[in-house]
């Protein structure tokens, strides 16, 4: 998601929590579109750090996938002023910003409305998974939507799956690592059975034989992780 409207400027696209406190304190944004789940330091505690904070206090747009009423309450007491459950429309977006900072879009300027941005990258992810043939209500679409997410944000994740990945879905998505494991699983298999085979071919090449049947879960982010992040370079 890239923010770009008149009056607007994309000051900073963070990738973690660490580097959103760092571009904070440099940049100075008027607004931060903060994701609640990201690697190194999710959202509760990037909150935290700014609420204790001495520098200049930006306004705060909560990303979530979840509308929970204590996940709610929990981050407006700790200084969020608006939050968005996703999937958002953009435009509701851009008039959200416009109206945390106050003033009459006559008086916008180029540089007058700063604004950070937490880059989940969830609209590609969400897009190559349902091009694959994964439907959203398959169980276990979003815990591999996420995981995928935070693969992308964080590859050396990789090297933790069963001990730090599965464990921060699960506690997104107020479950067991263990239901996040098989849920994925469960969607990959449905990839593989009713998926898109063109498609599926075409993302994965001679990394994965199709006779031998689907790929492990590792296997599998980590393919279409790698993918977006060498998209992303491009």
């Amino acid at each position: 998601m890239q923010i770009m409207e008149q009056g607007i400027e994309l000051v900073g696209v963070a990738n973690d929590g660490e580097q959103i406190l760092n571009i904070i304190k440099q940049k100075e944004p008027d607004i931060v579109l903060l994701d609640i789940i990201m690697p190194h330091l999710d959202g509760m505690e990037v909150l935290e750090r700014i609420k204790l904070s001495t520098s200049k206090r930006p306004k705060i747009i909560a990303l979530t996938a979840l509308g929970q009423e204590k996940l709610v309450q929990r981050i407006f007491e700790l200084g969020v002023d608006y939050y968005l459950i996703k999937p958002f429309n953009l435009d509701v977006m851009t008039k959200r910003i416009r109206q945390l900072l106050r003033a009459p879009e006559s008086e916008r300027t180029a540089t007058s409305l700063r604004v950070l941005e937490y880059c989940s990258v969830d609209a590609e992810v969400t897009t190559v998974i349902r091009k694959i043939g994964i439907p959203p209500h398959v169980k276990g679409y979003q815990y591999l939507r996420e995981a995928i997410t935070m693969i992308v944000g964080d590859v050396g994740i990789l090297g933790a799956v069963t001990k730090e990945l599965y464990p921060m879905v699960a506690r997104k998505y107020f479950t067991t690592p263990s239901s996040v494991e098989t849920a994925i699983r469960h969607s990959i298999g449905v990839a593989w059975t009713r998926g898109n085979l063109d498609i599926i071919n075409g993302l994965f090449g001679y990394t994965i034989n199709m006779v031998y049947g689907k790929p492990s879960n590792v296997q599998f982010m980590a393919l279409i992780a790698d993918k977006l992040r060498m998209e992303m370079r491009a």
